[in-house]
């Protein structure tokens, strides 16, 4: 089966990538790498002015419905252009409140979800389990954490700790909160929600990998070895192909699970776990490569490489569930 965009999914893609590629995420990314949230939420404005954050959100709320192939469509941009924030946990406490109001709990979807889609409000989500932490939980407005069958409203807790990523900061909620619901339907709503945030962290990651591979290709034209360009060496070149082998193949699995989840296929929760690994892989095996080719350089916090190298370790794990599959 060929998983295609139609013309106004690959229109919609185009923009935000135009959108971004002149709003200096790098000095964003470094701003909320020291907890300076400005520029950051800046860039969450404009996504939302595009339409991002109404992507999974019912129209009753002001959103454009549920919509995973627009939203993973969306989300590779996000991932090029590396915009920090808690996009995926956003867009999953979105689904996961729209769940609950389908059943009958309205009130926090009303409140919530048209605040995020006019990007007034930035949601984050921790994972389920015990001792988790939420992501960027000092830039949300809401930190939402789901435990056995209760979902309630938090506030950070703790130090904020950085992850692989210095602009992906971890805090632990606080103890207590205010309860938003409750019964046997929230866990599968959080279950259906982390759905969504390991969709949107595949898009993110095959985003970031072709940033990577990008940057690697441009650079490998220029530094020069022995006289010539080090991208005419033969072992960089196959290197290089196998980067651009491994984000081609994940890109029909992110289409696909995106394709079940709007479906609401019963196998859709194992295609889009595959979709996250294997995208997840793909842009860890283009860190690999950026880095080798790089060299040095690639490590220093100062060379924009370094943005997207953190974000490819990190994305590799998150909303993973089992631990990734180890490469060779």
């Amino acid at each position: 089966m060929r998983f295609l965009l139609d013309a106004e999914q690959t229109a919609f893609g185009r923009t935000l990538d135009r959108m971004f590629a002149g709003a200096d995420t790098p000095s964003a990314v470094r701003a909320w790498s020291r907890g300076e949230h400005g520029p950051g939420l800046a860039l969450w404005r404009r996504a939302a002015g595009a339409g991002v954050f109404t992507l999974a959100v019912p129209v009753e709320y002001g959103g454009a419905g549920l919509l995973p192939v627009e939203t993973a469509v969306a989300f590779v941009e996000l991932g090029r252009h590396a915009v920090p924030g808690p996009l995926a946990e956003t867009v999953a406490a979105s689904v996961l409140l729209a769940r609950l109001a389908e059943r009958g709990t309205t009130g926090p979807a009303g409140t919530w979800l048209p605040r995020v889609c006019a990007g007034e409000a930035v949601l984050t989500l921790a994972p389920p389990g015990d001792g988790a932490y939420a992501l960027d939980a000092d830039a949300a407005d809401g930190v939402l954490v789901a435990h056995g069958g209760e979902l309630r409203l938090a506030a950070a807790h703790g130090p904020v700790r950085a992850s692989l990523d210095p602009a992906r900061r971890l805090a632990r909620p606080a103890p207590g909160g205010t309860p938003l619901a409750t019964g046997p339907g929230v866990a599968a709503a959080v279950a259906h929600a982390a759905d969504w945030a390991a969709l949107a962290t595949a898009a993110q990651a095959l985003g970031v990998g072709h940033a990577l591979l990008d940057r690697t290709v441009a650079y490998a034209r220029q530094r020069v070895q022995f006289g010539v360009p080090v991208g005419s060496f033969q072992a960089v070149k196959h290197r290089l192909a196998d980067v651009l082998v491994g984000l081609e193949f994940a890109r029909p699995l992110l289409w696909g699970a995106a394709v079940a989840l709007a479906g609401g296929a019963a196998d859709a929760p194992a295609d889009v776990a595959c979709a996250r690994t294997a995208a997840g892989n793909a842009a860890y095996a283009a860190a690999r490569s950026a880095l080798q080719v790089h060299g040095a350089i690639g490590y220093t916090a100062e060379y924009d490489l370094s943005l997207w190298l953190g974000k490819a370790r990190a994305l590799r794990a998150a909303w993973a569930g089992p631990a990734p599959v180890p490469l060779p």
